[in-house]
Formats: C-alpha cells, sequence, structure tokens
C-alpha cells in the first residue's frame, strides 16, 4: 500500500474556543468535534487507520481576527512539534486585515514550518478576494512559495435567501453549503480571481481548491471559451495547467474523478479526505477503488497518493 498525504484536513483549536464569544461548534456531533479537538493519540490512530503518512491539518472555517489567528496556528505547531513525521500545517490567515494576514503568513511559514495557508472562500461580510486590497496576501504566498488553499465557508446572511424556496430552512442551509453553493462559489471565486487579473499580476501564485475541482472541470472547456473575451494576458487553460492544484477531499465517487482527469494534468491532482467530516477509512477504500478501475495506475498512482503533494509542498511522506 502506498503511502498518502492528505491536505484538506481539519482542527479545532480548543484555546480559540474559550476565549470566543460564539462557540460555532455547538451545534456539531459531539464525536466530530472530539476529532476536530484531537491532535494527538486519536488523531493519529485515525490516519493509520487510513494509511495516511502526513496530515496537512489546517482549522476549521471562521473569518478571525489576528490575535486569534495567532493562538490557532501557535496550538497547530505545538502539536506538530510533538508529531514532526505525521502533521503539517497550513496557516489561518486573518483576511480582513490582509496587510497583517502576509505577516502572519511569513510567520507561519519561515518561523513555524508551515507549508502554506488554507483561507475560508470569502470574509465574513461576503468579499472575495479580486479586490486587489487582498493581493498582497497571494504576493507573499509566491514570495515564499507556498500555496493558500481556497476553502467553501458558509453563505453571508445577505446571500442565504438566495437559496430559499418552498422548503424548510435546513434544506435551504444544505444548498447554500455542502449541498451546492460551497463548491459552486468557489468555482465562481476561482474565476473571479481569473478574470481580475490576479494570475497576470502573479504568474508563479499556487492555488489549491478540492472537491475534485468544485465543480470547475465540467465546465472548463465552456468557461476557458468564454474567458478568451475577458483581455487577460494569461489564457485561463494556461493559468489551470500552471497555477491550480485539485484534491479529491470529500469526493468518493469515479465520475467526477474521470472528468476532473479529463481536463487536468496527474501532477496536478492530489488525494485527500476531508477529515474528520469524511473518515480515513473511506478514503481509502476510494483509492482502493480507484485502482480496481484503472482510472489512475502505474506511476501515476503514487503521483496522485503523495508524490505531487511532497513535490507542492516540500514534505516527505514516510514509506
Amino acid at each position: 500500500m502506498l503511502p498518502f498525504i492528505t491536505l484538506e484536513e481539519h482542527y479545532v483549536s480548543f484555546k480559540v474556543r474559550e476565549v470566543e464569544s460564539v462557540d460555532h461548534y455547538a451545534s456539531f456531533p459531539q464525536h466530530i468535534v472530539t476529532k476536530l479537538q484531537s491532535l494527538d493519540e486519536e488523531r493519529i490512530q485515525d490516519m493509520d487507520n487510513g494509511k495516511v503518512s502526513i496530515q496537512v491539518v489546517s482549522h476549521g472555517p471562521g473569518d478571525r481576527p489576528l490575535h486569534l489567528c495567532v493562538l490557532a496556528n501557535d496550538d497547530l505547531a505545538s502539536a506538530i512539534s510533538r508529531h514532526p513525521n505525521r502533521l503539517a500545517g497550513f496557516a489561518m490567515l486573518p483576511m480582513n486585515e490582509p496587510a497583517a494576514a502576509a505577516e502572519e503568513l511569513e510567520r507561519c511559514v519561515r518561523k513555524l514550518g508551515f507549508v502554506g495557508a488554507l483561507v475560508d472562500n470569502s470574509t465574513a461580510d461576503g468579499a472575495t478576494y479580486d479586490d486587489e486590497r487582498f493581493w498582497s496576501v497571494f504576493a507573499k504566498a509566491q514570495e515564499l512559495d507556498v500555496p493558500i488553499y481556497i476553502h467553501p465557508t458558509f453563505a453571508a446572511d445577505d446571500i442565504m435567501d438566495h437559496y430559499r424556496g418552498n422548503y424548510d430552512e435546513s434544506i435551504a442551509l444544505a444548498l447554500s453549503a455542502y449541498g451546492w453553493g460551497w463548491h459552486s462559489e468557489t468555482a465562481l471565486h476561482i474565476l473571479k480571481l481569473y478574470a481580475s487579473g490576479l494570475f497576470d499580476r502573479l504568474p508563479k501564485l499556487k492555488i489549491v481548491i478540492g472537491h475534485m475541482g468544485e465543480m470547475l472541470p465540467f465546465q472548463l472547456e465552456r468557461v476557458i471559451a468564454v474567458s478568451a473575451r475577458w483581455g487577460r494576458e494569461r489564457g485561463l487553460r494556461e493559468v489551470w495547467k500552471e497555477n491550480i492544484w485539485i484534491t479529491t477531499s470529500g469526493m468518493f465517487a469515479l465520475p467526477p474523478l474521470a472528468c476532473l482527469l479529463q481536463t487536468t494534468s496527474i501532477e496536478h491532482v492530489l488525494y485527500s479526505v476531508d477529515y474528520p467530516f469524511s473518515m480515513n477509512e473511506k478514503g481509502l477504500q476510494f483509492f482502493e477503488e480507484i485502482e480496481k478501475s484503472g482510472l489512475i495506475k502505474g506511476e501515476d498512482l503514487e503521483k496522485f497518493a503523495f508524490r505531487n503533494a511532497e513535490d507542492l509542498l516540500r514534505v516527505k511522506a514516510r514509506k
């Protein structure tokens, strides 16, 4: 069995929960909260159960101020120091404070040894990063040669009406989040970043998105054709090929994987799980299904399982 490196794997800092006025995880099932807060024995055992060699850990969603980001990042760094061969870190950044976010990213990479950052798809007020006021963060990531993982987040209050209809509010919430909106909104965000000229300004920027590409592979040829009229220096196909990496986090089905592989270089496709919202054993079962199907085979299986992540993040899987 090949070793795995997984990139969209979450935790919640108990120290941050203690000082926040609102408990964002009060409604979560207790067994999930327990796993989110564990950075030691339970997490390592769950990794072993799914043959995960290295888990790149990031804090759960939330648009938090600098002091809480620092607290969460230091908490994660402490756990990594206890398990240096098993855990790596993506920084949590105060994206509503771009200058501070750039500085915190540099601190986390240079001093704490983190391998990049994971940021919410938008700020709490719904702002997306095509606004140039955020670009100092991406410029710092390019300077440090680390990726930024753009992760779905909950819809801002003024967007929720878009998802409401002749059904229960719980259905509207699901449609706005894990049932549809998380993925379509993240896909739209990537297109907004492209349309804004971010990738012309920062041609070496590395962006990671999850969930088999957040619907973009299915629509890629259409949006490439449309975007040719947007006046950007670099075409969307070039940006997709050179600047975007895709993980399989939280998606365990062969048809979307087949679409992803038809649109994306295998060197930019990475295995992930979305722990603990998905379990590592489920990821392992899916990998075995992929191997049996022949969709990915030979050396490409190694690239998918861990080698691409090693190259992107400059980490080394245990064999």
